[in-house]
């Protein structure tokens, strides 16, 4: 904590944006550039892949450790994907946001709702490609994924696109340290 987060609330800002759109480089670069904002790490059921670290990359919880976090309203907000189940504790945000320290917390389009609807006061920005071609040529160019795969995406992409409206800012990502850069001026003009 900072001298200048001393008796004042931190904000919790909330990045969503389709997949391919680089919102993960985004918000790690920001917060390479402002080390003071702390970005929320999200539990997952899901096993750990090779050089993820438990506490950093995600908080690796079991089945039953989910569900009885889940039981006492310990996530913001949590989903279920590929199987696996994914939250934000709500008692980690707090803390920080308590401490006067500004949250980034990203996740996606569903989460950001149940957010907004847990705490209407949190800031939402939407991480946008420069276009539509952009997006899809990032995601076809990957080459991880098969073409089924990529057309789920695109299609997600689409469905999120058209929801952007719902956000309190859009961000275009065409450069990665412009784009966190204005991330970061938007959390500044959101601090009090």
């Amino acid at each position: 904590m900072n001298d200048e987060s001393i008796g004042r609330q931190g904000k919790l800002v909330v990045v969503a944006g389709p997949s391919g759109v680089g919102k993960s480089t985004v918000v790690r670069k920001a917060i390479e550039l402002d080390p003071a904002v702390w970005l929320s790490v999200s539990a997952t059921t899901r096993q750990p892949r090779p050089g993820e670290h438990d506490g950093v990359d995600y908080l690796f919880l079991t089945d039953e450790q989910f569900q009885a976090l889940s039981d006492e309203h310990g996530f913001l907000e949590s989903a279920s994907f590929a199987g696996n189940r994914y939250g934000t504790p709500r008692e980690s945000v707090a803390k920080y946001l308590e401490e006067g320290t500004d949250v980034l917390l990203e996740i996606d389009l569903q989460g950001v709702r149940q957010v907004r609807a847990a705490m209407p006061a949190a800031t939402t920005v939407f991480i946008a490609p420069p276009s539509w071609e952009i997006l899809r040529d990032r995601l076809t160019s990957r080459g991880t994924e098969d073409e089924a795969s990529v057309a789920r995406r695109l299609d997600a992409a689409r469905r999120e696109l058209a929801a952007q409206n719902e956000f309190d800012s859009v961000i275009i990502n065409a450069d990665v340290e412009q784009a966190a850069k204005q991330l970061l001026a938007w959390v500044s003009s959101t601090s009090t």
